[in-house]
């Protein structure tokens, strides 16, 4: 069984790495919207455990660093991007192992909710709506001098504006970090929402789930 296991969570966190690389939408400074890849570490949250799914989800959140290597190094080189090393270091862990990991919490409400397909749902959303917040938090932190840029972008004039008006300093990093990482993690939560239930639901039809437990 442990075998099983090990060789069902590394196949799903090899399928979850494959749809990370495809993004549909790509925001300049990091961050896109992909096929709902986060919705395999979901799945073996919800399948093996907290601790397990914590665990793989640790292991896809150096995989993601991994294939973020470029961005990673601009941090720590010469250039417009380059940040102290304390600074950069702390980005790294708040951007990937910590935003990655906390996908493990997907299976958090299993055994809580009578109900598979709402618990797995409501976990899913839970689980990235925590990776959400990281992402807040370190854009807040590390990249609020970017929100004025942000705000007078195409597509934000309008709000910008009034938003700018309202908000300044530290609040408008906030707010910039709120709305820049948004239009990125609001699409994935709704998307893996939608996705995750269908794709348990069906696994569970076939019996697949049952041979991989």
């Amino acid at each position: 069984m442990k075998t099983k296991r090990l060789v069902t969570t590394a196949m799903l966190i090899a399928i979850a790495t494959v749809l990370s690389v495809f993004q549909p939408f790509q925001l300049p400074f990091g961050g896109g919207i992909t096929i709902a890849s986060m919705m395999p570490i979901v799945i073996i949250a919800f399948c093996y455990g907290t601790k397990w799914g914590l665990f793989s989800a640790f292991i896809f959140s150096l995989l993601q660093m991994f294939l973020g290597a470029k961005t990673i190094t601009a941090f720590f080189l010469p250039g417009d991007s380059q940040m102290a090393l304390g600074a950069a270091l702390i980005v790294c862990f708040l951007d990937y192992i910590a935003a990655y990991t906390v996908l493990g919490f997907g299976g958090i409400l299993k055994g809580k909710i009578k109900n598979d397909l709402t618990a797995i749902t409501l976990g899913s959303v839970i689980s990235l709506s925590l990776r959400y917040l990281v992402h807040i938090i370190s854009g807040a932190v590390f990249f609020g001098s970017w929100a004025e840029w942000f705000f007078t972008q195409e597509g934000f004039y309008a709000i910008g504006a009034k938003i700018m008006e309202t908000f300044s300093g530290s609040a408008l990093a906030w707010v910039y970090s709120f709305f820049y990482n948004g239009t990125y993690m609001i699409p994935e939560i709704i998307i893996t929402a939608i996705l995750t239930p269908l794709v348990y639901k069906a696994l569970s039809a076939s019996s697949a789930l049952q041979k991989i437990r």
